[in-house]
């Protein structure tokens, strides 16, 4: 069973990579002012390996399992969904923006020879509050969905039942 979790983590990590940067890249092009396909690609690929990184180092699933005991939730439930969502936005969107943003700043300025007059703190943090947002949304609607395709795919249950080898509500420590 936790060869299997170990699989499923895994893949969860690479979907929800690929869903994140391809979403946050959209959102960060549009909302820059100059969508390009080519810049929009560029910024797919990246994030895409950032985001990538992120998940080979962070195992997501222990830190939510782990903060879900803390907090005394239920797995599965909307609160623990909530917290999921949270934790997830938090670790992976300021970092994947901060490279993204960082990326698009170094580009504007060499195609203006440094002339650019973009002030880089206020492009990040608009972009950050932005991207935290439409990150959370999106974590909180494909991550279940991502969950309950892999449980299938692997022939674990239902992701809305409560992770296997967790505990479940009544079980020490859980209401």
């Amino acid at each position: 069973m936790e060869q299997t979790m170990k699989k499923i983590g895994k893949e969860m990590s690479i979907y929800m990579s690929i869903a994140m940067s391809l979403f946050l890249s959209l959102t960060g092009t549009l909302t820059s002012g100059h969508f390009t396909i080519p810049g929009f690609i560029i910024s797919f690929l990246i994030s895409t390996v950032i985001s990538m990184i992120i998940g080979l180092i962070v195992p997501m699933g222990k830190v939510n399992n782990s903060v879900e005991r803390k907090l005394g939730l239920e797995q599965g439930s909307m609160k623990a969904r909530c917290i999921d969502s949270l934790i997830s936005d938090l670790i992976y969107t300021p970092i994947m923006t901060l490279c993204m943003v960082s990326f698009a700043y170094m580009m504007a300025m060499k195609q203006s020879d440094g002339h650019a007059d973009i002030p880089f703190v206020p492009m990040f943090l608009k972009s950050l509050i932005i991207c935290l947002i439409v990150g959370y949304i999106l974590i909180f609607i494909i991550q279940p969905m991502l969950m309950n395709m892999l449980f299938k795919k692997y022939k674990v249950g239902r992701y809305s039942e409560g992770r296997p080898g967790a505990p479940g509500p009544g079980a020490p420590g859980r209401p």
